[in-house]
């Protein structure tokens, strides 16, 4: 992986209904976000522990200017806006360039 690679996470908290959120975010969010132009490479994670989100989304760029881009981009507006309907307590977005070690 080039030391330049960018990330957007989301994560998704206490949904109110666990199943019906998944079966829409794999049935309907996960093809929008493969739309998005240039994105390298898609994960979702479901962690466990005290704190721990309900789901991790991780999408991944070559670098910070290709994330940019792709993030303003109209297939990113329409993941951006369905994810919008998903009923969950809270969901937070944070973006960085990933370091390889």
């Amino acid at each position: 992986m080039p030391a330049s690679m960018h990330r957007l996470t989301v994560q998704y908290f206490d949904p109110a209904d666990g199943d019906a959120f998944l079966a829409a975010y794999r049935e309907r969010h996960v093809p929008l976000v493969r739309a998005v132009p240039d994105l390298q490479r898609f994960t979702l994670t479901t962690p466990r522990g005290d704190g721990a989100p309900y789901l991790q989304a991780e999408l991944w760029f070559a670098d910070a200017e290709t994330m940019k881009a792709s993030l303003a981009s109209p297939e990113m507006g329409a993941a951006a806006a369905d994810a919008e309907t998903y009923d969950v307590a809270r969901k937070a977005m944070l973006t960085g360039e990933v370091e390889e070690l």
